[in-house]
C-alpha cells in the first residue's frame, strides 16, 4: 500500500531543502524518522514537517537524523594504512599538489584524517582537500574542529600528540589540519560535480542509497576523477561490475579510473 502521508512528507521535504528522500531505501528511512519524531512528540509525518517548518532545531536535528552523521578519524585503520603506504606514492609520484575530495564528509573526521596521513609525506602548506556535505549543521560543526574522545579512538599517537590540544573532555584539532580543508554544502545527487580529481573519498555513505542512486553516483565520481584517479570508498559498500564506470580494482575498497 503506499503510504500517502510519507509521499507527501517527501514532497515538501525536497522542497525545502532539495533533498529526495525517495533516492533513500524507503523502509530503512521511514523506520528512523518515525523513531525521531515519535522521540518529539508527533503523531505523523503530517505533523512532524509542521514542526520542522516553525523550529530551525528540530530541522537540523531532522537533517542529522537523515544524514546519518556517525564518523570518526582514521575509521577502518588498516584501509587508512593502505591510503598512506600504496595509494599516496603512486599519486605524488604523477603530481605533487593532488587534487582531493572528501564527499559526504559529515562533521570532519574523515577529510582531516587525510590532511594527516599527507602531511607525513608532503608539507600541509600544499594540502588543499575539497569537502562536501548536504547538512550545513554538520559543516559548521566540522569548521569548529572539537571532537569527543571516542571520535579519535583510532588516531595514532603520534598524530594525537601533534594535531590535537585537550580542551576539557574536548579535543580540538590545530588550525593547520583545519586550514587545508574547505568545506562545501553539496547534494550529491542533485548537484554538478567537479572535474579531474586524483584522490574522491565516499566512504560509509552509499550503502543508504537506493541501486538507481548508486549507480547515478558510481557514474559521476567515474566522471569526477582523471585518468588513474583512485575512488576510495567504504568497508562494505564494494562496486560489483566496477568496469561499467570506467572503474578497476586496485586494493581492497580502492578503484582506479581506467
Amino acid at each position: 500500500m503506499v503510504d500517502h502521508d510519507y509521499e507527501q512528507f517527501i514532497g515538501k521535504i525536497k522542497q525545502k531543502s532539495g533533498i529526495d528522500l525517495s533516492l533513500y531505501k524507503e523502509a530503512q528511512m521511514k523506520r528512523r524518522l518515525i523513531s525521531l519524531y515519535e522521540k518529539k512528540g508527533f503523531t505523523s509525518f503530517r505533523d512532524f514537517y509542521n514542526g520542522i517548518s516553525k523550529e530551525n532545531e528540530l530541522y537540523y536535528e531532522f537533517l542529522d537524523r537523515m544524514t546519518i552523521n556517525v564518523s570518526e578519524f582514521y575509521r577502518n585503520f588498516k584501509r587508512w594504512q593502505v591510503l598512506e603506504e600504496k595509494i599516496l606514492p603512486r599519486l605524488l609520484e604523477k603530481n605533487s599538489r593532488l587534487k582531493i575530495w572528501s564527499a559526504a564528509c559529515s562533521t570532519g573526521e574523515e577529510p582531516y584524517t587525510i590532511a594527516m596521513i599527507l602531511s607525513k609525506i608532503v608539507p600541509l602548506s600544499s594540502v588543499k582537500i575539497v569537502a562536501t556535505d548536504i547538512d550545513k549543521n554538520v559543516l559548521a560543526r566540522a569548521k569548529l574542529g572539537i571532537y569527543p574522545e571516542r571520535s579519535l579512538n583510532e588516531v595514532p599517537n603520534e598524530m594525537k600528540r601533534k594535531f590535537f590540544k585537550q580542551e576539557g573532555t574536548k579535543y580540538k584539532i590545530s588550525d593547520q589540519i583545519i586550514n587545508s580543508v574547505q568545506f562545501k554544502r553539496q547534494n550529491l545527487l542533485a548537484d554538478s560535480f567537479d572535474k579531474q580529481f586524483d584522490l574522491i573519498v565516499c566512504r560509509n555513505v552509499l550503502i543508504y542509497f537506493t541501486e538507481e542512486a548508486k549507480e547515478i553516483l558510481f557514474r559521476k565520481f567515474s566522471n569526477a576523477l582523471k585518468r588513474g584517479g583512485i575512488f576510495f570508498v567504504g568497508s562494505t559498500e564494494q562496486i560489483f561490475h566496477a568496469e561499467r564506470y570506467q572503474l578497476s580494482s586496485v586494493d581492497t575498497f580502492f578503484y582506479q579510473k581506467c
